[in-house]
């Protein structure tokens, strides 16, 4: 078979991203997740990166120090400000940072008057266009007048109400995503974005400029969204309450509001990439949307890299008061009932397969960057596992937009007889686990648990181990499946299987009975694992779930594909790769992530462009995109 007929294999040669758990590259938001399960030095640098994150703790000449100069090695680090990291991650008391769940900010209705006729004064600027019918004017000044109104006059109050909803899932305390770049006006989803795009790129190990030209420019694909857009300020939230607040709308406030915006930004200011892009949502399944077009572009030889990613800011009054209403999220007064106790723990609001009341609101940002197996070999990437397959479908007809349906049945199954097919059913039966959507609602851990014994059954599964990452980090919507993967590339690197710990055991309607659900971290050889199984469930039908393959694996496959020295030769390629991830990785533990922001820089000279019949080539470009196309529908045509 010739190496142009052969399906291409989308392997995972960089991750990264922000979420409640700290900074994704190198692995070190999952080991956040299991950090009591970590050898001491890699817990002990794992808080070290977050200290510095926190801004507890800055790196400069050769030594970690606080505010007043003061010097600690790692040990020190763990002795002094461990119970402040553990407590300023994952999820926690929704923070003043973002706003005051005890007194959100309102606008209260009330009619002023009755019976007589009522005055007030106001600045003539102040007056209302047009004079509403029966007001009547005496000045009193050059800037003010008087009004008098015949009865009643409505108006509206700023008040301030308690949210039912007082827990998520927030960045690192004291990390400003946006002070690591240019963020001026940037929403912060799309400052997300950047930040997690920027680390994803940077973790491959490989200049990018490198991978640029190794491959035609449209060979690049850009796929990424976001469910909520950007909601705050800056963004749709701004322009959609300008009016009501008596503001004007912003020049930027429409354009990043769009839900494209996490492929656009990476586009434009990360990558400087010409080639394809896409912005898929799915509801709370949104990255594997993104992931399975990534995937079989890849697979099918459109695409030669792909970065993936989600970015999601949707802690917001209005956006938790929409979920709330809809009885989605875990309230205080719903925990309270279920604990039988006046008090609730923040940090174990998300409880699934537990006893639970609702899911936790989330922000993250999730980037992976694939490559095809030829251009892993070529470049040296390293390999962190790969994608098997993404199957996505809908529920049919529904009652409810919100309630579950038949199609993660059709996702779920398909999922594991594909990885089936590719790897065996040793690898499923007893190597592989599960990345749970885990939302923590009472009617998920049902349904949810329901289908897994079914395939479990059908496939000859028992014990099959399953995670649930939600407990940690919340639900951040349509990163909430970019975080299973990055967690299961944790788990694949490590072999520690994350207890859902916020639980005190699985309920009893929950299906438990041919599944691990454990509420402890479960060690394991990590070359026992050769599967992840995320599975995601969103509003609407929109079910996805993807196979991912263990970096071992993987490894086996293309030593059988391009033979035992061509395997050699790229592991040596790789080691130089590995060398410049760690550096990155070091240097961006010791707070310099270096974001790569490029605005205003690298235009393409656009008269410099040449076009033939057979070829376009662009400035800046190595290789010309090829424009010799053939008839696909030549056996339709005389």
């Amino acid at each position: 078979m010739s190496g142009s007929s052969r399906v291409r294999l989308p392997i995972i040669v960089g991750f990264g991203g922000f979420s409640a758990a700290g900074r994704s590259s190198g692995h070190h938001a999952y080991r956040r997740m299991v950090i009591e399960s970590l050898p001491v030095a890699e817990r002990q640098e794992t808080l070290a990166g977050l200290a510095v994150m926190m801004g507890l703790l800055c790196y400069a000449g050769g030594e970690y120090r606080d505010s007043h100069g003061k010097a600690y090695d790692l040990p020190a680090i763990e002795a002094t400000f461990s119970g402040q990291i553990l407590d300023g991650t994952l999820i926690r008391r929704i923070e003043s940072t973002f706003f005051d769940v005890d007194a959100a900010h309102w606008q209260k209705s009330a009619i002023l008057g009755g019976g007589e006729p009522t005055r007030f004064e106001l600045r003539r600027r102040d007056l209302p266009e047009p004079l509403p019918a029966g007001w009547q004017l005496v000045e009193l000044d050059a800037d003010r007048v008087q009004v008098t109104v015949e009865g009643s006059v409505e108006v509206k109050f700023d008040s301030y109400r308690e949210l039912p909803v007082k827990s998520a899932g927030q960045l690192p305390r004291g990390f400003n995503p946006g002070a690591l770049y240019n963020s001026h006006f940037h929403p912060r989803a799309l400052q997300l974005a950047v930040i997690g795009a920027s680390d994803a790129v940077q973790s491959i190990g490989v200049e990018w400029q490198t991978v640029i030209d190794a491959v035609k420019p449209d060979e690049i694909g850009v796929y990424a969204s976001n469910v909520m857009s950007q909601m705050d300020e800056n963004g749709f939230g701004g322009l959609l309450q300008a009016r009501l607040r008596g503001n004007r709308v912003s020049t930027k406030q429409c354009p990043l509001g769009l839900n494209t915006m996490p492929a656009d930004f990476v586009n434009a200011y990360i990558l400087g990439s010409v080639g394809h892009t896409g912005a898929i949502t799915g509801a709370c399944a949104s990255f594997l949307y993104n992931l399975k077009a990534a995937a079989e572009d890849i697979r099918s030889g459109k695409c030669r890299v792909a970065v993936v990613g989600t970015a999601e800011a949707p802690i917001l009054p209005e956006i938790i008061d929409g979920y709330a209403t809809m009885g989605a999220l875990a309230a205080e007064d719903k925990l309270k009932k279920l604990d039988g106790s006046d008090e609730t723990d923040p940090r174990r609001t998300s409880r699934p397969f537990g006893e639970n009341a609702g899911f936790t609101m989330a922000e993250a940002s999730t980037y992976v960057v694939l490559m095809d197996d030829a251009l892993v070999l070529e470049l040296g990437a390293d390999i962190h596992g790969a994608v098997g397959d993404v199957f996505i479908n809908a529920d049919g007809f529904k009652k409810s937009i919100s309630a579950p349906g038949p199609g993660n049945y059709i996702t779920m199954a398909k999922a594991v007889a594909s990885a089936r097919a590719i790897l065996g059913d040793e690898s499923v039966q007893q190597h592989s686990f599960i990345q749970a959507h885990g939302s923590s609602t009472p009617q998920n851990r049902v349904t949810e648990s329901q289908i897994f014994d079914q395939v479990a059954q059908a496939f000859g599964i028992s014990d099959w181990p399953v995670v649930a990452v939600k407990a940690y980090v919340g639900h951040s919507l349509s990163s909430a499946s970019g975080e299973q993967l990055i967690n299961s590339l944790g788990i694949f690197k490590y072999g520690v299987l994350p207890g859902i710990k916020t639980i005190d055991r699985v309920a009893d309607d929950v299906f438990a009975d041919r599944l691990q659900i454990s509420t402890r971290d479960v060690p394991r050889n990590p070359r026992s694992l050769d599967l992840a199984f995320l599975n995601s469930k969103g509003f609407g039908g929109n079910n996805a779930t993807a196979s991912i393959i263990a970096p071992h694996r993987v490894e086996g496959m293309l030593k059988k594909r391009y033979g035992e020295q061509d395997f050699v030769r790229y592991t040596h390629k790789r080691e130089a790769v590995r060398s410049c991830a760690a550096g990155y990785d070091l240097a961006a533990t010791q707070g310099q992530f270096d974001t790569i922001y490029h605005f205003g820089e690298g235009l393409i000279d656009e008269s410099k462009i040449r076009i033939d019949q057979e070829r376009l080539s662009l400035p800046g470009f190595a290789k010309p995109i090829a424009l010799g196309f053939s008839n696909p529908y030549a056996d339709m045509f005389d």
